[in-house]
């Protein structure tokens, strides 16, 4: 293994190669222990194991696919989020560490067993969001749209996989725009909706620009549109005192904010800001 581990970095770290200034050392070994169906204690504990013919095939194989710019997580169709491990293809984004401040500020502002709350998570591609607030809170009821059939079939498979068999009790997943097939108003309306303003489509980095769904990415002129739309269908989809969560790029931040107050003029609104302290988050208190 120390072999292929090396001929995994070698290969991702060569400046003929899309992705060289990413993770290389960290892929090569994600790559090698998919092929291999081992954790990264076994991987380090057992360097001298060889690869079979057909291993070695299957992790170059890999290895030249990320080459190319192809995300890790579609390479392996595995992605983590709030410790929940999430199937990914390319029919959804793969869900990012900074959205788990949305989920933990939803998590803040609903009570301790979540009894008789109702969440709505607009736009939920993977599921990450509705599944990991349903697997925090049991008692809590998560209704969840997507404007893609595709995504949607991809988050019931992940709510299946994290909640059980019965999973359908506590997540229904529901197609169209925005707010427009929710019924009753909920307690808490997340959302994070496509933001990339279309002018910038096209300076995305490769693994996103050619393996994303731009679906999913493309947010409108300047990025907000989808938010705008959003905040227009609010009134009547949230309970007085709830809570809505946008998620936007830093730079938006104070834009969608003052959108968001022009919407709500008697709310609190305040922007929230991630791990790396960057703006990220805009939370409104109608």
């Amino acid at each position: 293994m120390r072999t292929a581990l090396a001929a995994g970095r070698s290969t991702l770290s060569d400046q003929s190669s899309v992705v060289w200034k990413e993770t290389p050392r960290l892929d090569a070994e994600v790559l090698l222990r998919h092929v291999l169906g081992v954790d990264r204690a076994a991987l380090l504990a057992h360097p001298e194991r060889m690869l079979t013919g057909g291993e070695w095939r299957r992790y170059l194989g890999l290895l030249q696919r990320r080459q190319a710019g192809e995300p890790v997580a579609y390479l392996t169709g595995r992605r983590e989020f709030m410790g929940h491990e999430l199937r990914v293809d390319r029919r959804v984004l793969t869900p990012r560490p900074e959205t788990e401040l949305l989920v933990a500020r939803a998590l803040a502002h609903l009570p301790g067993n979540g009894s008789g709350w109702r969440v709505v998570d607009v736009g939920t591609g993977s599921g990450a969001i509705a599944v990991s607030l349903a697997a925090a809170r049991p008692e809590l009821r998560v209704v969840a749209t997507d404007v893609s059939p595709e995504a949607l079939a991809v988050a019931r498979g992940n709510a299946r996989r994290v909640l059980g068999p019965e999973w359908w009790r506590r997540v229904r997943f529901r197609a169209g725009n925005s707010l427009e097939p929710v019924g009753r108003p909920g307690d808490v309306i997340a959302a994070n909706l496509p933001y990339v303003p279309s002018t910038e489509m096209d300076r995305l980095p490769v693994p996103v620009r050619q393996y994303e769904p731009s679906l999913a990415l493309d947010g409108g002129a300047d990025g907000l549109d989808l938010y705008r739309a959003l905040l227009r269908q609010v009134p009547g989809k949230v309970r007085p005192g709830g809570i809505l969560l946008m998620e936007c790029d830093p730079r938006q931040a104070k834009v969608l904010a003052g959108i968001a107050r022009k919407a709500f003029p008697d709310a609190q609104v305040v922007v929230r800001r991630d791990l790396a302290g960057r703006d990220r988050l805009v939370e409104v208190v109608v």
